[in-house]
C-alpha cells in the first residue's frame, strides 16, 4: 500500500490523473499493468484496472439515487444484475450508507458524499484504487472505518495509492512517495522519511502527530526513543519514564472563568429540508447553544450531524422553521431582518470552496464581497490584506483562474474572500480540509491573531480535533441533528464515551495525557495540545521546558 504527501499546488490531482488514463503524459510515458495509457485501446481496461476517488467526490457522481450511483460503475463494466445488485449493498455497508441508499446524492452532507464516491469505485472491484485526498470530510470513525477496509482490500493484494495530507495515514504504508514542486524528491519507508523533521518542514510537510511529540520530548530527554511513529509506540515509551506520582488533586470538573456576553445565542433549532416531499430530510431536530463574544468554539459532531446546516443560520442563510436564532443584535426569526446585513456582520467559508465562488480570477473574487458595500480603504489594499492572511501572493494570485487552482488553493481563496468583508464573526465549515500542513499552521496562526488581536469571534466546524484544540476554548457536539454537549473544549474532550458515541475522538494529545493519568502520571485534566502534553510530562519527571526548541 502506497501513499504520496506533498504542498498543495504542486500537481497531484494532475499526475493521479494519468494513473487511469484519463489525461495522458506530454512527454515521457505511463504504463499501468503494462498498458500505455497513451494508446486509445488500453484505456477502457486501465479505467477498469485502477479506479479513482476524485478529490471533489461532486465530480464522479453522475446518478439521482445513492444506491443507483454505487451501480454505475459495475453497470459500466456489464456486470450481470443479481452481481451489482450484491456489490452495491456491500460497498454501501462498507461505507455506512445503507440507510441513504435511496436519497438524492445531492442532499448529503459533503463527508456523506465522500462515502459514496467511494462506495462507487469499491462495486467496481479494481485491482488498484487512488484516493485523491477522499477522507478529507470524513469524521475520525469515517475516516478510521475507510483506512480499515483499505488495509483489508491491501492484504486481499489491492494496490492502494492514497494521496493525503494527514501525516498519520502514512504511517502504515509500504511505502511514501513525496513530491515538491512537482518533482519527486523522497521515496522510502515511512521510518526514513519521517526521521527529519526539517527535510519534512523543508517539503511543507510535517511528522506525523505521535513523531512529533516523540521529537520534542527527544529535545529534553536525548535517551528518549527514536523512530516512534505511532500512539502506541509513544505511550509505551512515555510509560517507561521515571515520574511522580500523582500528588495534586486536581479538581474533577473543570473550572473556566465565567464567560464574556453572547455574540450567538442558539434555542431550540429544527430545520427540516424538501419538506411536505417524499425526500424530506430532518437535519435538526433540536439544537441550542450559547457563543461568547470574542471566542473561538467549535461544532462537532459526525458526518451528517447538522453542522453545516446549523453554521448556514448563523448567517441567515436559513431562517429559522422552529426555535429561535440571534446573532448580535439580529433576530433571525424576524422576517423584516436584512440577511445582507447579517452576511457583513457573519461571514461564513463553505465547507465546498467552489459553492462560493463569482468570479473567474482569483483578484476578483476576493474582491467580490469588499465591492457590495463601502470600504474606507482602497479596494487593492484589501484584497492584498487578505491574500496575506490566507498565505497567498498578490502578484503570483491575483489574475489566476479559479478554476486553476488546486483544492488547497480554492480553500485558500474562499477564506480569503470573507476576510476581504471583515466580518465580526467568521463562520468555518472546515475550513484546512485539503490543505497542506505548512499552509495549515499558518492559517491556524493568523486565525488565532484574528481573534486576540482583532477581536473577531471564530465559531468552526472541524473533523480535525488537533485545529479544534489549537483554536476553540468551547465546543458544542450534535449528534443526528441534536446538541448533546455543550461546555468548555477541556470538558467535552474529558468525556471519551460520550464523544465515541457521537463518533468523535478527543486529540492525541488529550488521549495520551488521560492514558497516562491512568497510570498514575501527575498530569492536570486539561492538556490538550502537544506543547501541553509535552510541559505536564517535562514537570512530572521534573525536568524544565526549554521554549522554543
Amino acid at each position: 500500500m502506497g501513499r504520496w504527501a506533498w504542498a498543495n499546488g504542486s500537481g497531484k490531482t494532475t499526475l493521479v490523473r494519468h494513473l487511469n488514463a484519463l489525461l495522458q503524459p506530454s512527454s515521457g510515458s505511463v504504463r499501468v499493468d503494462g498498458m500505455d495509457t497513451r494508446d486509445k485501446r488500453h484505456r477502457p481496461l486501465i479505467r477498469a484496472t485502477a479506479g479513482m476517488v476524485f478529490q471533489n467526490p461532486e465530480d464522479q457522481i453522475v446518478a439521482g439515487v445513492v444506491e443507483e450511483d454505487t451501480a454505475f460503475g459495475p453497470e459500466n463494466l456489464a456486470i450481470a444484475p443479481p452481481e451489482i445488485r450484491r456489490r452495491v449493498n456491500e460497498a454501501l455497508a462498507q461505507v455506512g450508507l445503507s440507510a441513504q441508499h435511496l436519497r438524492p446524492p445531492h442532499l448529503l452532507s459533503a463527508g456523506q458524499k465522500q462515502r459514496l464516491a467511494i462506495a462507487g469505485v469499491l462495486a467496481m472491484r479494481p485491482r488498484l484504487i487512488i484516493l485523491d485526498e477522499a477522507s478529507t470530510m470524513l469524521d475520525p470513525g469515517g475516516r478510521r472505518a475507510v483506512m480499515d477496509i483499505m488495509r483489508q482490500l491491501h492484504a486481499e493484494g489491492m494496490t492502494i495509492i492514497l494521496i493525503s495530507h494527514f501525516m498519520q495515514e502514512a504511517v502504515n504504508a509500504d511505502r511514501v512517495i513525496i513530491l515538491n514542486r512537482g518533482r519527486l524528491v523522497a521515496d522510502s519507508s515511512p521510518e526514513k522519511i519521517f526521521s527529519s523533521p526539517s527535510q519534512l518542514a523543508d517539503w511543507g510537510l510535517e511528522q506525523p502527530p505521535a513523531a512529533a511529540i516523540a521529537s520534542q520530548l527527544r529535545l529534553h530527554l536525548p535517551d528518549f526513543p527514536a523512530g516512534i511513529l505511532t500512539s502506541a509506540d509513544l505511550l509505551k515509551a512515555i510509560s517507561s519514564l521515571p515520574h511522580q506520582p500523582t500528588i495534586t488533586n486536581y479538581p474533577t470538573n473543570l473550572s473556566h472563568p465565567p464567560a464574556p456576553a453572547a455574540i450567538i445565542e442558539v434555542n431550540s433549532l429544527a430545520h427540516e429540508y424538501m419538506t411536505g416531499t417524499p425526500l424530506a430530510h430532518q437535519a435538526l431536530l433540536d439544537v441550542s447553544c450559547s457563543i461568547p463574544q470574542g471566542s473561538g468554539y467549535a461544532l462537532l459532531g459526525a458526518t451528517g450531524s447538522g453542522k453545516s446546516t446549523l453554521l448556514q443560520h448563523l448567517n441567515g442563510l436559513l431562517r429559522p422553521q422552529k426555535g429561535r436564532v440571534r446573532v448580535g443584535s439580529f433576530d433571525l426569526t424576524d422576517p423584516k431582518v436584512n440577511t445582507r446585513s447579517v452576511v457583513q456582520m457573519a461571514g461564513l467559508v463553505f465547507q465546498n470552496p467552489e459553492n462560493q465562488f463569482f468570479a473567474q480570477s482569483v483578484g476578483d473574487e476576493i474582491a467580490y464581497g469588499p465591492r457590495q458595500f463601502s470600504l474606507d480603504e482602497p479596494l487593492a489594499e484589501r484584497v492584498r490584506w487578505a491574500m496575506n492572511m490566507v498565505g497567498l501572493d498578490f502578484e503570483d494570485f491575483k489574475d489566476r483562474l479559479t478554476f486553476s487552482l488546486s483544492g488547497g488553493e480554492r480553500r485558500k481563496v474562499a477564506l480569503a474572500s470573507i476576510l476581504a468583508l471583515k466580518p465580526q464573526i467568521l463562520l468555518l465549515d472546515e475550513p484546512l480540509a485539503g490543505l497542506d500542513p505548512a499552509s495549515r499552521r499558518a492559517i491556524l496562526a493568523r486565525l488565532a491573531e484574528l481573534r486576540q488581536q482583532v477581536g473577531v469571534s471564530l465559531v468552526l466546524s472541524s473533523h480535525q480535533m488537533e485545529d479544534v484544540a489549537a483554536l476553540a476554548q468551547g465546543a458544542l457536539v450534535l449528534a443526528n441533528g441534536r446538541s448533546v454537549m455543550q461546555d468548555c473544549l477541556g470538558c467535552v474532550f474529558a468525556q471519551p464515551d460520550q464523544l465515541a458515541a457521537a463518533g468523535l475522538a478527543a486529540p492525541l494529545a488529550a488521549r495520551l495525557a488521560a492514558d497516562l493519568r491512568s497510570q498514575n502520571w501527575n498530569l492536570a485534566p486539561n492538556l490538550l495540545t502537544p506543547v501541553e502534553l509535552v510541559e505536564g510530562i517535562l514537570a512530572s519527571i521534573q525536568i524544565p521546558a526549554r521554549r522554543g526548541g
